[in-house]
C-alpha cells in the first residue's frame, strides 16, 4: 500500500488505496479499491492517538474534502487520528455509475452488482482497513445520517472493533420498513414546505409561475433533460438543511428574465442540484438501504405513498415540494440515472436481502453509543430514532430542535456526544 503524505492548513494528510472483494460472500467475483485518507494535527503526527473513523451520510456519499481544520474535524483532531474511508463506489474508491451498471447488460446482473454496495459490505470494508492498515486497533466511529445505518450494521457484525459510536441524525427504524419511513416523512416535508412559504410568502407566486411555465411546454436544462414540474418539486430535499429555505428563496428570485423566459442561470442552478452528477448512488440505492433479510420488496415505497396523497400533485398551488424520496420517474428523466433503470427496478422487487442488523446483538450491545436526534428532522424521523435507541443496549439520546439534519457541522455536536459517553465511563480501549 503506497502512502502519499502532504500538509493542509491545520492538518497532516496521508492517503492510500486498499483492495477489497467486490462481493464479500463470493471473493471470486474480483476486487475493487477503497480509498483511505487520514488526518492528524501536525504537532501530533508521531503521537499514539486513538482512531476516529467517519461514517459518511448518503447512501453513496463520499467523505468530506476539508479546506481547513474546522467544524467536527477541528473538534476531533484535538484527540484523535481521523480516518476517512470513501465508501465503496464513491469519491476516489473504485467508481460506480450508470454506464458501468448498464454495461452489465441485464437487470438482475445490475441489481446483483448494486447489492454489493450496501451497509453490510461497507462495514466489512472498514474492518479490512482496520485490520490491514491499523493493526486491528479499536476505533471510535462518528456517523452522519446514513452513517447511522452503518453504525447499527457495525454493532451487529463486529462490535468488538468499536471503542464508542457517535451518531448525528441517523438512527434508522428497527426493524426497517420503507413504507413506515415514507408514511412519516411525507408529513414532515409538508410541514417544512409550509414553513418555507410562511417565511417567504411572496415566493408562493414565484414558485407557481415556474411550475405553470414547466407544465405549459417543455423547458430544457443545459444537459438536454426536460425540466418537469416533479423534478422541480424534488428541490424540496434541501429544506432539511440550513439554510435550505434561503437557498430556495434566492433560486426562485432569478428564475425569470424580463421577456418571460426562464433564465439560463436558474436552469444551470437547477441542473447542478438535480443532475446526480456528484452522487449517482444516492437515488439509486435510496430505498434499498431499508432492505434487511426477508423484508422485501420495497416496491417503490415512496411513489406508492405519494400516490395516496393528492395534496402533493403537480397542479396544487402553492406548489408542494418533495424531499428524500426516490421515484421511478427519476430513472427516466435524469440523464445520468437512466442507465441504472433496469437494475433499480429489479432491486425494488427483491424479496430477500443480506442481513444488515442483528436484533439480539443490538439489544445486548455494550459499546457506548451516543446519538443526537434532531426533533424536526425531515429525513430521519425522530420518533423512529427514539424507538430504536430505546431498544439498543448502552445507548443515550440527546434530542434537540436547535439544529437541522446538518447539525454536525456546528463544531459543538461531537463535543456534546463525547461528554455523554465520558460521563458514563468513557470509550472502551
Amino acid at each position: 500500500m503506497t502512502t502519499v503524505e502532504y500538509s493542509m492548513p491545520g492538518m497532516r494528510v496521508s492517503e492510500r488505496y486498499v483492495d477489497v472483494p467486490l462481493d464479500w460472500a463470493d471473493p471470486s467475483r474480483g476486487t475493487i479499491e477503497v480509498f483511505v485518507r487520514e488526518l492528524v494535527d501536525p504537532d501530533k503526527r508521531g503521537a499514539d492517538l486513538p482512531l476516529l473513523t467517519y461514517l459518511q451520510g448518503g447512501p453513496g456519499g463520499a467523505n468530506p474534502r476539508p479546506l481547513k481544520a474546522d467544524g467536527w474535524i477541528e473538534e476531533a483532531l484535538d484527540d484523535y487520528r481521523v480516518v476517512l474511508v470513501d465508501q465503496r463506489g464513491t469519491g476516489r474508491s473504485t467508481p460506480l455509475d450508470a454506464q458501468i451498471v448498464a454495461e452489465l447488460g441485464d437487470a438482475e446482473a445490475g441489481a446483483d452488482y448494486l447489492a454489493c454496495f450496501r451497509a453490510d459490505s461497507i462495514v466489512r470494508d472498514l474492518e479490512h482497513v482496520r485490520a490491514h492498515v491499523y493493526g486491528g486497533r479499536k476505533w471510535t466511529t462518528l456517523a452522519q445520517s446514513y452513517g447511522g445505518w452503518l453504525t447499527l450494521a457495525y454493532l451487529s457484525h463486529a462490535p468488538e472493533a468499536l471503542a464508542a459510536a457517535y451518531v448525528c441524525g441517523g438512527i434508522p427504524g428497527n426493524p426497517m420498513s420503507a413504507d413506515e419511513v415514507y408514511r412519516r416523512t411525507f408529513d414532515r416535508v409538508a410541514a417544512k414546505t409550509a414553513e418555507y412559504y410562511r417565511r417567504y410568502p411572496h415566493d408562493a407566486d414565484a414558485v407557481a409561475a415556474i411550475a405553470d411555465r414547466l407544465a405549459a411546454e417543455p423547458v430544457l436544462l443545459p444537459d438536454g433533460d426536460v425540466l418537469t414540474v416533479r423534478r422541480f418539486q424534488s428541490l424540496g430535499i434541501d429544506f432539511g438543511m440550513k439554510p435550505g429555505f434561503e437557498r430556495m428563496h434566492w433560486l426562485v428570485e432569478h428564475a425569470f428574465i424580463r421577456d418571460g423566459r426562464l433564465s439560463e442561470g436558474f436552469l444551470a442552478d437547477v441542473l447542478a442540484r438535480t443532475s446526480s452528477a456528484a452522487n449517482p448512488l444516492f437515488w439509486t440505492l435510496q430505498e434499498s438501504i431499508y432492505g434487511d433479510g426477508p423484508n422485501g420488496p420495497t416496491a417503490w415505497a415512496a411513489q406508492r405513498e405519494r400516490d395516496r396523497r393528492p395534496e402533493f400533485n403537480e397542479d396544487v398551488r402553492p406548489l408542494p415540494f418533495t424531499g428524500e424520496m426516490a421515484f421511478p420517474w427519476m430513472f427516466e428523466e435524469v440523464r445520468l440515472l437512466r442507465g441504472f433503470a433496469p437494475a433499480v427496478h429489479a432491486l425494488a422487487e427483491r424479496r430477500e436481502w443480506s442481513r444488515v442488523f442483528d436484533p439480539d446483538r443490538l439489544a445486548a450491545n455494550e459499546v457506548p453509543v451516543a446519538a443526537v436526534v434532531y426533533f424536526d428532522d425531515m429525513y430521519v424521523d425522530s420518533g423512529l430514532q427514539l424507538d430504536t435507541l430505546g431498544g439498543l443496549g448502552n445507548a443515550q439520546a440527546w434530542v434537540t430542535n436547535e439544529f437541522e439534519h446538518d447539525g454536525i457541522g456546528s463544531g459543538r455536536v461531537l463535543t456534546r456526544l463525547r461528554g455523554l459517553v465520558r460521563d458514563r465511563g468513557g470509550e472502551r480501549r
